[in-house]
Parts: C-alpha cells; structure tokens; sequence
C-alpha cells in the first residue's frame, strides 16, 4: 500500500493556513506548526473588557481575487467602511470620496478645496485606464513557479508591459497629472496607512493593484475583528484534514539525504527539543524567521514599522466621518489617521463606549502617554469646536515589522515557493507582495507547487 506523503507547514499565519488547507484537500498529511498561543500572524484581535483591539490598523480590501477565493465573507459578518476618507489640518475638515460609490457624497466631494478639480478628474481617468487591467500583469514578476521564470499575463520576456517601468508612487501620481495638494492632504496620509509609508517611495505596482481594487470594493472589517479572518481560515484547515498544533517553535528546518526534511521543534517551555521527519515542509513564518530557517538571503528582512494606539470615548461620541478614515494632512507629529472604529463596527467596543484609534508610522520607542497627548492634541486642533480631555488611553500595539519595503523593482527579486530545495518550500507575502492578497495567494502557490512535486 502506498504512503500518503506528509508535509509540515511551519507558521500559522494566513500564508501557512492557506496551505495547510490545500495540502490537506490535495490527500497529504498535513501538521501545521505555530509558536504562539493562536493562529493569525501578523493578523491577530486582542479582546479586553468587552473592546476588541487589532493587531495595528488592519483593514480587508474585499475585491482582493484571492479574498473571495479562500474566505467566506459572508461568515465574517464585515461592517465597510465608506469610500473615501476625511482630510484633517488645523481648524478644517473636508470629505473626499468616490461618488460612483457613494452619490451621497458628491455635493462634499465637488467642493472639496483640499484638492483640485484638475485632481477630481485625474482620479476618474485613472480608474478608467486602471479598468482595463489585468490585475495578474500588474505584478509580472511574481515567481509562482519558484524556478527563475517571471509570471503574468501580457508581460513581455523582461516580465515588463510594453512602454512600462515600475516607479515610485509619488512620481506615478505626478505623471498622471496630480497636484501638489492632492499627493501631500490625501494621498501621503492615505497610502502612508496602506503601505506605512508617507514618502509615497513605495513600487506604483501596489498603487496600481490597491487602486483598483478599491473601485471595486470595499474596505472592511469582521464584526469581531480581524482575528475573525485566520479563525476562519484555521477551522478550513482542520476540516479538510490538517492537524494544527500550537506553542510549538520551529527552530530548525533541514534536508537529509533521502530527500525527506527534519524539523527540531521546541514545545511549550519545554527546553528539550524533538525531531520529526516529513517527505516536505513549507515554511510559512514571518520574514526574518524564514530568511533563518531556510539561509535565503532573497528574502526581504527590512521593513516599517508602526504603533495603533487605542482610546475609549463616552457612548455615542462620534469624529463625524461618516464610516470614513480621518487623515492627517500635516506632516507632522501627529498620527498618520485616526479611525471611528464603533462608528464602522459598533462591536469593536461595549455599549457604553465609544472606540478610536490612531497610527503612527514609525515611532516605536516613543512614550505611550506622549503619544496619547499628541492624538489629543491633534484631534482638538482638527476639532477646534470640541474638547478632547477624556480621551483615554486603552491600548498601544507597537508593530517593529509591519511588512516589508516594498520600493520599485524589488518584485523582482523576490523568492519563489520551491526556491530552498532539498523539499521545503517557501509561503508567505515574501514571494508576492506585502498585503493580505500576497500572503493568500502565496499560500495557494506553494500547496500548488508542493502537490505538483509530489504527484511526480
């Protein structure tokens, strides 16, 4: 009787559950590994006193191909945002969104003096031209097949669209005719949210995808916050077959010479480690973990960082966004956004409170009571009609490796799923691009490849 083929996948966050469950649908014996108390990763809900506290500002773009492909969206019970977001400077506030969206928004949106109407026009151009897009060709060097060949549809042998080179998102906005006003009161606080960079260096590729996207979606979050999301995806693991076990580090991944792979595990507080033996292994972890366990130096290590620090409101308070984000337009010490968290999803908080939150880009070693004063600050000069002193502090998650750099031509370079031999494989964000769409979609890739290798 033939053996069925086992394979470990090393780390639960999205990128390793993703492929324990494909694995497992695909008939091999699967045994995931985690190191924490629970799945998620990087995507992860803290629930505390009835108020439930992301993991850093995390939010879902629900058009995302490789969402709808692996999760049940109906099941998570999202509560969307509005599209667009409020821009906020010193005494004044003004909306900006999207009226094929959302038509009640147009009398604000066309006045809008934060932009220009050069600016309005701009923005319907680019999402006709972005329209027709593959959004497979806009990262044609995503290496699906680990075996050096570039990936996408329409791209020429370069792995590049005729005519196109891969630029910063700021001289992307500028080539496309937007102004000054436009790149420095929206698009710098709004990407600088997405990408956790303000700068707007990062690749236009992911402008380009995320853009789209949002024309065609929404931006949302589980009722129960986004830990909702590798919940879900875990309990599709074990029920396609997969067996998860958690507080168990990896901390050695290594090919033997009959082709089979030997993890060394560390359980619990245990200080005695265990060997297991598999026909294969993914190694799903976070970026800096994979780059150790596997010696591939083409995983990128180097990424933002941030800090979301959460606050308790009186019931009822509102920042009168209408579900949108608050931007800061100023470049200053003040948070990137703030976001009406109970205004969006009334379960993030207990009935008699309101929840807000507001990310920092960088600022990891900064006080957690300085920060509060400068939110309060920030929000009494954006609110200069309001007071802000019961502002309380609820929170602060300080997130060193939030994703990593992404600026132009570094898809390039990144790592294939079958790129450590000796049968292990790679799945994570890592070998697509920093977003939950990469992490999915890595996961689909590397349960393909494995079951590919396999079936030989």
């Amino acid at each position: 009787m033939t053996q069925t083929p086992t394979v470990a996948v090393v780390g639960g966050g999205l990128a390793g559950l993703v492929t324990a469950r494909h694995l497992a649908a695909g008939g091999l014996e699967v045994t995931l590994y985690e190191r924490a108390s629970e799945v998620g990763g990087r995507v992860r809900t803290i629930v505390e006193d009835g108020f439930r506290f992301d993991r850093g500002f995390q939010v879902l773009f629900t058009a995302y191909p490789a969402v709808r492909a692996e999760l049940d969206l109906e099941a998570l019970d999202l509560k969307a945002f509005s599209p667009g977001a409020v821009i906020a400077r010193d005494g004044h506030r003004s909306t900006l969104a999207d009226p094929l969206r959302d038509p009640r928004a147009l009398p604000a949106t066309l006045f809008n003096r934060d932009v220009t109407i050069g600016d309005k026009l701009a923005v319907l151009r680019l999402r006709r031209n972005l329209a027709s897009r593959d959004l497979e060709s806009i990262f044609p060097f995503s290496n699906a097949d680990g075996d050096g060949s570039l990936a996408g549809e329409g791209s020429s042998e370069s792995g590049v669209r005729e005519g196109e080179t891969d630029t910063t998102i700021e001289s992307y906005l500028r080539e496309s005719g937007f102004s000054d006003r436009f790149i420095d009161r929206f698009a710098a606080p709004f990407y600088g949210g997405i990408t956790l960079d303000r700068s707007l260096s990062t690749s236009s590729r992911v402008f380009e995808y995320t853009f789209r996207t949002l024309s065609e979606g929404s931006i949302a979050v589980p009722a129960n916050g986004m830990g909702a999301i590798p919940a879900q995806l875990a309990a599709n693991a074990r029920r396609a077959g997969a067996q998860i076990e958690l507080e168990t580090t990896v901390t050695a991944v290594t090919g033997t010479d009959d082709g089979r792979v030997e993890l060394t595990l560390e359980r619990g507080d245990e200080t005695t480690t265990d060997t297991q033996s598999f026909d294969a292994a993914v190694v799903a972890t976070d970026p800096p973990t994979a780059s150790e366990l596997t010696g591939l130096e083409s995983i990128p290590t180097d990424g933002p960082g941030c800090v979301t620090q959460y606050y308790r409101l009186p019931a009822g308070t509102t920042l009168d966004t209408g579900k949108r984000l608050l931007l800061n337009a100023a470049d200053d010490d003040g948070p990137n956004h703030v976001t009406p968290h109970t205004d969006v999803t009334p379960s993030y908080a207990p009935e008699d409170a309101s929840l807000v939150s507001a990310t920092y880009l960088g600022d990891l070693e900064t006080d957690a009571a300085q920060l509060r004063e400068r939110t309060r600050a920030a929000l009494q000069s954006w609110y200069p009609e309001r007071r802000f002193d019961d502002l309380e502090m609820l929170h602060t998650a300080r997130i060193p490796f939030a994703q990593f750099a992404q600026p132009p031509g570094v898809h390039e370079t990144l790592p294939g799923p079958r790129d450590p031999g000796d049968s292990v494989y790679l799945a994570g964000d890592y070998t697509r691009w920093s977003s939950i769409q990469g992490a999915l979609e890595s996961g689909r890739q590397a349960a393909k490849a494995v079951l590919e290798d396999v079936s030989r």
